[in-house]
């Protein structure tokens, strides 16, 4: 009995280790990531443990952002809930991707922790994994990763209790920096991308500068600026079938 409940477990031990290694580089990456996140919450206001509750509860470095952003305005429940919802929308999506390559005994308590765990780099990996993919292998890819977001998170929080104020300020502006780093490969080797980049960015400047929509929050303003620049590149840009 020993013997077959050992024959049975290995799969799955093999299945966790795998993803375990697989998801090493998006650990570190998420480190540096959540590091400047920490920073940032820290010098607008939040304590550190805000922060990590943030990063442990959310594993989404724009959402975070926005949301940093919209909590500092002061903004309201409702402008938290729909600018998530815009900016996060996409994890549906890849999950109901994924959701075709996982095992036939995939409950759905599992899918369900999947679900939170799924980022675009999770996604990524899992797959480019051939055949099917098992809970065992998606709790190892997402562990590391995890803990790589959240213990990120914790450092800079820390840091930006006891580094000065203005250093902590020129650190929190590097989150920035990573989602311009994101942004520019797409938008130099595409026509589409760059025109949405830009008319989002030049809506932005309008609703932050332009007198008459003062009264617009910072909450709502992301909202706008997410929903008309994907409906401007569906227009003017849409993707050819097989594309």
């Amino acid at each position: 009995m020993a013997q077959t409940e050992t024959i049975r477990q290995t799969p799955r031990r093999t299945d966790y280790i795998t993803g375990l290694h697989h998801g090493i580089p998006i650990a570190l990456g998420y480190l540096s990531v959540s590091f400047s996140f920490g920073i940032a919450a820290v010098s607008q206001g939040l304590d550190w443990w805000v922060a990590v509750l943030i990063s442990m509860t959310n594993l989404t470095s724009a959402g975070q952002v926005a949301g940093l952003g919209i909590i500092v305005a002061g903004g309201t429940y409702v402008e938290m809930a729909l600018a998530q919802l815009v900016i996060n929308l996409r994890y549906a999506l890849m999950s109901l991707s994924l959701s075709q390559k996982l095992c036939e005994n995939y409950p759905t308590f599992h899918r369900a922790v999947t679900g939170f765990g799924m980022t675009d780099e999770i996604f990524a990996v899992a797959s480019g994994q051939p055949g099917e993919v098992r809970p065992a292998y998606m709790y190892g890819l997402i562990t590391l990763p995890f803990l790589g977001w959240t213990g990120g998170t914790l450092l800079g929080g820390l840091a930006g209790t006891l580094l000065p104020e203005m250093l902590c300020a020129v650190l929190g502006l590097a989150i920035y920096g990573m989602f311009i780093a994101i942004i520019i490969p797409p938008a130099r080797d595409s026509v589409g991308v760059c025109a949405v980049v830009v008319f989002a960015a030049a809506l932005s400047c309008a609703l932050r500068y332009i007198p008459v929509f003062s009264g617009i929050s910072s909450g709502f303003s992301i909202i706008i600026c997410a929903v008309l620049a994907s409906v401007f590149g569906a227009l003017v840009f849409p993707r050819k079938e097989g594309e």
